[in-house]
């Protein structure tokens, strides 16, 4: 099966593109880098030749709150007008839990822009929403630094390692179309400023983390319900403690 990764370059789709060759499909990786560019549409039609699936794992280089729309809706709209050109049987794309609930949120808007227009396509698709990863903890750490000390939101948390996200899409890949959307989540949830504290702590960083119930998580405000699964979710297996211990 012949599967190209829009994004293939980066951190999931690296690690998708060697899951999916260690399973004997012929896993493309189709980025800029390798003269593909979803957004302006250069390279789709030769990269699309012959494929059975496309994933889209590709992430925005800018989160300016028009750029990051642009950059959605263009690439989504480029990339299923190919796909039904090649005769594509199937669209995956990578997107976000909970991005019809944080609306003051620019890059969850941008998601559910990019969903719309996946859906209202001629190619079968599947969306596979995930929760924040655990690789991102200490960006997210850092742009709460206030006086040294991290302040970060209180509310619900479930992250997953990019290994179980990879492992999923892997699976979402090579299967049906779902033609539907799914959440996927790691397997603990708690409160946001306790995944960031654990996270410094392992790395030898003794600023303190306050939880804030008013802290903006990228520019919004959340609550309980923002981030985390509320129906059913497929789960990873990997732990915190668990990635931590791999660093």
């Amino acid at each position: 099966m012949k599967i190209v990764v829009i994004g293939g370059t980066g951190l999931i789709g690296s690690k998708l593109v060697a899951r999916l060759g260690q399973q004997g499909h012929e896993a493309v990786a189709a980025s800029p880098k390798s003269g593909v560019n979803a957004v302006t549409g250069d390279g789709l039609a030769a990269a699309l030749a012959g494929a059975d699936v496309v994933v889209d794992v590709a992430n925005a280089p800018s989160w300016e709150p028009a750029a990051v729309l642009e950059f959605f809706e263009r690439s989504s709209r480029n990339l299923v007008a190919a796909e039904a050109a090649a005769a594509v049987k199937h669209h995956v794309a990578l997107s976000i839990v909970g991005t019809e609930r944080s609306p003051d949120n620019a890059y969850f808007r941008a998601k559910l822009a990019q969903e719309t227009i996946i859906k209202s396509s001629s190619v079968p698709y599947s969306i596979v929403r995930a929760t924040q990863f655990f690789e991102f903890l200490a960006a997210i750490a850092d742009m709460g630094a206030v006086d040294g000390r991290i302040v970060v939101p209180s509310a619900l948390f479930q992250p997953i390692a990019a290994d179980d996200v990879a492992a999923r899409l892997a699976e979402v890949a090579t299967g049906k179309p779902l033609n539907g959307t799914i959440d996927i989540a790691g397997p603990e949830k708690a409160p946001f400023n306790e995944f960031i504290a654990r996270r410094l702590k392992a790395s030898g960083d003794t600023r303190p983390v306050v939880g804030d119930p008013k802290a903006p998580y990228y520019g919004g405000p959340i609550d309980d319900t923002s981030l985390v699964p509320l129906g059913e979710a497929r789960l990873g297996p990997t732990k915190l403690a668990t990635w931590l211990a791999s660093l």
